[in-house]
């Protein structure tokens, strides 16, 4: 979960994130998460039970590496 400042009349910067899974608040320095997060904003489309719903949501690396753990099939992993 992501939560904004606005700076100015049409500028914002974020201001605190935290995860949506466990509660762990990212720390945050002159707009920039400082620790690794993963970011969902996905918006659903057709031929599913979400069909127009947008999903957002934010994790930390732990509660990430965590859900990977539970994959049958492993994520492609680069680098």
């Amino acid at each position: 979960m992501r939560n904004y400042e606005k700076i100015m009349k049409e500028s914002e910067r974020l201001r605190k994130t935290i995860c949506n899974r466990c509660g762990k608040e990212i720390p945050v320095a002159d707009g920039c998460e400082t620790e690794g997060v993963f970011h969902v904003d996905y918006k659903w489309g057709y031929f599913s039970g979400k069909d127009g719903e947008r999903h957002k949501f934010d994790l930390c690396e732990s509660c990430y590496d965590s859900l990977l753990e539970q994959f049958c099939i492993p994520a492609e992993i680069e680098g």
